[in-house]
C-alpha cells in the first residue's frame, strides 16, 4: 500500500490541498497519519475523490456525499437516494428544455417585437411566478 501525501493527492487529483483540509474536516475524507507536517493517504483516496467529484456533478450536498462513505471510506451508496437525484435531474432536464424551446421559439417568432409574442409573454410570467414563490425562473 502506497503512501501518498497531500501534495501527491492534490497532484493525482487535480484536488487543491486547501479542499483536501476542508473535505478532511468536514469528514468526507480522513488522513491515515503524517510524513513531519503533512497529511498521509491512502490509495483509496483516489476513488474517494472521485465520488465526491460526481456526487457534487450530480448535486448532492457535501452532507449528503459525507452519508456515501461507509464507517471504513468505501462506498456506501443507498439506491433509493440515487434513484431520487436522477428524478430530480430529470425534472430539471425537462424544466430547461422547456426554457430552452421556449427561448428558441421567441427569438424566431415572427410578431413584431417579443412583447407581442405569447409565446414569450408565458415565459415572462411563468419567470414571475418562480419568483414570487422562491422556485427556480426555469419553467
Amino acid at each position: 500500500m502506497k503512501l501518498m501525501d497531500i501534495s501527491e493527492v492534490a497532484k493525482h487529483s487535480g484536488v487543491p490541498a486547501s479542499t483536501l483540509r476542508y473535505y478532511e474536516e468536514q469528514g468526507l475524507i480522513t488522513s491515515i497519519g503524517r510524513r513531519g507536517l503533512r497529511r498521509l493517504f491512502g490509495p483509496e483516496i483516489l476513488q474517494q475523490l472521485s465520488l465526491i467529484a460526481l456526487g457534487q456533478t450530480a448535486g448532492f450536498s457535501l452532507d449528503e456525499i459525507a452519508g456515501m462513505f461507509g464507517a471504513n471510506g468505501e462506498p456506501n451508496l443507498s439506491r433509493a437516494e440515487l434513484h431520487a437525484k436522477a428524478d430530480e435531474l430529470d425534472r430539471t432536464v425537462q424544466r430547461l428544455s422547456a426554457l430552452s424551446d421556449g427561448l428558441r421559439h421567441a427569438a424566431d417568432c415572427p410578431a413584431p417585437t417579443h412583447m407581442e409574442c405569447p409565446t414569450f409573454r408565458r415565459l415572462l410570467d411563468i419567470a414571475a411566478r418562480r419568483k414570487a414563490t422562491g422556485h427556480r425562473t426555469a419553467p
